[in-house]
This record gives structure tokens, sequence and C-alpha cells, in this order.
């Protein structure tokens, strides 16, 4: 049996005036790409930290490529791509230098993939990094992660400041790195991201995991999105019947046409509206944008 690329038990880390995390149970499997989702200090980065021994945790465990993430730490980074959030450079290096710099840190895993990603990429090796845009610090970024061909990259907010063509670029890019066997950890605050990329989602909120599932099964949990027109004088018959019924939000009516929200089962709305006079019935999956609003309140109540 092939050991998970990522497994946390229990792990919590506890800090003395902000929020850590609480009890993550995570496992991430060999050959998937596992979207890492929460708003800015829900947890995300601490977690990471840990998983590369950059932290350690108050209590439980993280295992990573089959090691532990504390007493295996050396040959967990050897055989990892990291990206930080807070990336930073040696601002008068230029672009090739700090790639020389990174690859000598890991000397029994050269770069056999820089050339490639430099040119996909079209990062800027030339000139200081003092003198790059965000976007192009963050191609650097990307190739040094990726440049010695690791087992796991483990990516935080890895496309800010990335024009959309290269976003693009890099989601082809991580595709393909996984169907040749690799495995990303790719943690974010933008949905629309892993919507693109990840097999499966882990959503935390204050520190504590509240769901993990494959983006079309929460889809399909989530809401759907709905645009009704009616014959014209049928509005108020239709406005009250929609009022009436479970799982719809959000009501907004213009006339004799109505937006609101479905959620959970979208059948018994169907059936429900089957008698009106209608004209037209637009309706539109979730994107995770709403999915994940939706969680929100549901456990926050």
């Amino acid at each position: 049996m092939t050991a998970a690329a990522v497994r946390t038990s229990a792990l919590t880390v506890t800090y003395r005036n902000a929020r850590g995390i609480s009890d993550v149970d995570l496992e991430v499997a060999a050959g998937e790409v596992f979207g890492f989702l929460g708003p800015n200090g829900a947890g995300k980065t601490t977690t990471i930290r840990v998983l590369l021994d950059l932290l350690r945790p108050t209590s439980g465990r993280a295992e990573v490529l089959g090691l532990d993430s504390r007493t295996g730490s050396l040959v967990v980074r050897e055989r990892t791509g990291y990206l930080p959030g807070d990336f930073s450079l040696p601002p008068t290096l230029t672009g090739v230098q700090v790639l020389e710099w990174l690859s000598s840190l890991r000397p029994s895993t050269p770069p056999v993939r820089r050339d490639e990603l430099v040119e996909r990429f079209g990062v800027q090796l030339d000139r200081p990094i003092k003198q790059l845009s965000k976007g192009n610090r963050q191609k650097i970024g990307l190739v040094q992660a990726f440049q010695h061909a690791p087992e796991l990259v483990i990516l935080d907010e890895p496309t800010v400041g990335l024009d959309p063509l290269v976003q693009d670029e890099f989601h082809r890019m991580v595709r393909e790195y996984v169907d040749a066997g690799g495995t990303v950890f790719l943690s974010s605050h933008s949905l629309d991201e892993v919507q693109h990329t990840a097999d499966r989602v882990g959503i935390i909120r204050d520190g504590a995991l509240v769901t993990v599932e494959s983006v079309d099964e929460l889809r399909r949990r989530g809401v759907r999105r709905v645009t009704l027109t009616v014959e014209t004088g049928s509005g108020d018959q239709c406005e009250s019947r929609l009022r009436e019924m479970a799982g719809i939000d959000g009501i907004v009516r213009r006339g004799d046409v109505f937006e609101f929200a479905v959620t959970g089962d979208y059948a018994p709305v169907l059936h429900s509206l089957g008698d009106l006079p209608v004209i037209d019935l637009l309706s539109r999956a979730a994107d995770l944008d709403e999915v994940f609003l939706a969680l929100y309140r549901g456990s926050a109540q």
C-alpha cells in the first residue's frame, strides 16, 4: 500500500496571543492536487510550517512522504518543493543567481527541470530581483519549487501577482506534474484557483477543518443560482410560491423575473415550479466562492 503524501493526526498548534490550528486530521493521497482553503488567518500557513518542520506542533503528529515531519525533516525537504506565501529574495541578486543559490542548498537533487520551466514561464533571469515585478518574482518562486522534480510540492498562494495567461499555464503545468506521478498541496484563499486544479478540497476555518470533499461533491451539495421568468401578470403567484418553498434563499424580483439561490436538492424545487406559467428558467452550478460562503454560514450557526 502506497503511503499518503501528507497525513496529520490531531495536529494542534497553540499560540499565546493568536489562533493556531486545532485537532487537524488530514490525508493527502499521493498523485493528487489537494486544495487547502481558508481566509487569511485560518491556519493554512501554520499547517504548512508544521509539515516542513519550520514550526513545532503543540500536540499531534504530521507525516510527509511517509516520514515523521520532525525526525525525518531533512529527507522531507530534500524530496519536497516549497513556495511560501511570503516568498522573498535577496534584492541585489539576479534571477539566475537566486536559482543557483537555491539549487546549492540541495546538492543531491540537481535542477533537472530548470531550463524547461524558465522557458515555459518566460522568467527574467538577467535582472536583479529588486527590478522585477511581483509577478516576475513569483515566476522565479515557481521555478525553484519545481526545478528539482520533487515528489511533493507545497504551494502557499502560488499565483499571487501572476497575470491570467501565466496562471493558466501554471494550472496546466500542475496537472501535467500530477499526471506524471507528483503530488501538490496547494494552499489558497482563492476558491477560483483550486476550482481549476484541485481533485479534492479541504476547508479550514478558525484553525479547524470544516470539510474535506471533492470539488464536484462540494458543488453538488452547494448552491445553485436560478433565474426564473414567468408569464406577465403571474409574478405575485410565483413570488408567493417561492417564499413558501424550503431551500430557496435570496429572492430578488424584477417584475416577472426572479433570481434566487437553491441550496441542497434541486429536484423538489423543479417539481414545485412545475404548474407555474414558466417562460424561461436558467440554472447554473455554484462556483466554489458560493459553496465556501454557504459552508461558513452553516458552521457559524
